[in-house]
């Protein structure tokens, strides 16, 4: 029996994997790094971080660390909508919420099993 979670989940996995690597090549191209410099930044091959920006192949979650670190943003960032040439990546302006405990575990579950999902389906 069909939820309808299925196809919302295959949406907003496409979408962040889509955000992700919109993200890394901007904040590449906008600090003049060439795939090889991030590449020997991260201590992989060139192939693969232009198989990661055509959306062939997906870092796992520590490339991603690396890759974050070598273009000096927070991992999380990565994921974001927007990006702000001169900052690096810009975030929508958020009102804060108060959300309750089961509220914020259920949340960081459900987008913990989101960035997993988008990872294991590109391996």
């Amino acid at each position: 029996m069909s939820t309808g979670y299925e196809t919302y989940d295959h949406i907003a996995n496409m979408k962040l994997k889509d955000i992700f690597i919109q993200n890394l090549r901007k904040c590449r191209k906008t600090r003049n790094i060439s795939q090889m410099t991030l590449a020997e930044m991260c201590n992989t091959s060139t192939s693969y971080i232009g198989q990661i920006e055509i959306g062939n192949r997906f870092p796992s979650l520590e490339l991603i660390e690396k890759i974050a670190s070598a273009l000096e943003v927070k991992p999380y960032l990565l994921f974001c909508d927007e990006f702000d040439k001169k900052s690096g990546i810009k975030t929508q302006p958020v009102k804060k919420v108060k959300l309750s405990g089961s509220v914020k575990k259920e949340l960081i579950k459900n987008l913990t099993g989101a960035v997993r999902k988008v990872v294991n389906q590109t391996y």
